[in-house]
């Protein structure tokens, strides 16, 4: 965990969750003349404005709209309203760094969204006011290559997932670390998972909890066709080679399941820890990691005795 800070918050890019209208009609205008009332200029993404005028009765004159690349060089502090994935969408569009992001969660099961819709006023202006706590999460990068030539280069806060266009069909999968062999997979795919995202899908496949702390991430397999393949934890600085050995298949890599690529036989994937691309996520203080596991999965909610 780390404390850094900007030196003062004068603008606050608002980044909503695709498509709702409705559940932002009360939320959003108050949110945003509270903003204004601390001297505060709310931004937002410049295609949002359409969106803005049925939600709004009248939009406010100190709204700036924004290119979205031009929110993290020209935004102080980002606020997700949405989900997890509201939240993982923007901080991947991050070039290497950007301002702090105060996520808010509009559902109930976000795990990485610190802030519920109920409570965040309190929590925002100790934000405001320079009183808050960050985790600095580093991302993980996702290569694919053509024989030796990078054809594509993503980047993923959660997992990275390898499975099959068709349906009910297993291949099979080579996985590779610096040079050494791990296994062959055969199955319905693999998942490389970051320690953040090991409570998302990895962990609905039978992959361990992995604290956020630890310099590491996991590979699980999906639905594997030998009991032998379990879920491995590698260090976070180790990198891995996957290559598909059927040759008369394709495969799709899908990262943070917002991104999906087709991969061939020809090609293969490198997964990396990112050396210089980060997201710094603004704590709840009042939620600790373990708290966050027990009210979304009832993890430990065992009866006392």
């Amino acid at each position: 965990m780390k404390s850094q800070k900007v030196n003062k918050i004068t603008k606050v890019a608002i980044i909503l969750k695709p498509q709702i209208i409705g559940e932002f009609r009360s939320l959003l205008p108050n949110l945003t003349s509270w903003l204004i009332r601390r001297k505060v200029i709310p931004q937002f993404v410049d295609s949002e404005l359409q969106r803005l005028e049925k939600i709004f009765k009248k939009i406010p004159n100190r709204i700036e709209f924004l290119k979205t690349d031009d929110i993290f060089s020209k935004s102080d502090l980002i606020i997700t309203l949405g989900g997890d994935g509201t939240l993982i969408g923007i901080a991947r569009k991050m070039k290497k760094s950007g301002p702090p992001i105060f996520g808010i969660n509009l559902g109930k099961l976000g795990f990485i969204s610190e802030f519920s819709k109920l409570d965040f006023f309190d929590y925002l202006d100790s934000t405001l006011k320079m009183k808050y706590e960050m985790l600095t999460i580093g991302l993980f990068s996702a290569e694919i290559y053509d024989k030796s030539k990078v054809v594509y280069k993503g980047h993923f806060i959660n997992d990275a997932v390898i499975n099959k266009n068709d349906i009910s069909r297993i291949f099979t999968l080579s996985v590779e670390t610096n040079g050494q062999h791990i296994f062959n997979l055969a199955g319905d795919g693999l998942i490389a998972s970051s320690p953040i995202g090991s409570t998302a899908y990895s962990l609905a496949a039978g992959g361990p909890i992995i604290h956020p702390s630890v310099n590491s991430f996991v590979l699980t397999p999906i639905c594997p066709h030998s009991l032998t393949n379990r879920p491995l934890v590698l260090s976070g600085k180790e990198s891995i080679l996957i290559k598909l050995l059927d040759k008369h298949n394709k495969v799709t890599l899908t990262l943070d399941g917002q991104e999906a690529i087709s991969i061939n036989h020809n090609q293969s994937i490198k997964i990396s820890k990112s050396r210089n691309k980060n997201v710094n996520l603004i704590k709840n203080q009042n939620r600790t990691y373990f708290y966050t596991l027990k009210e979304k999965f009832t993890h430990g909610k065992g009866r006392a005795t």
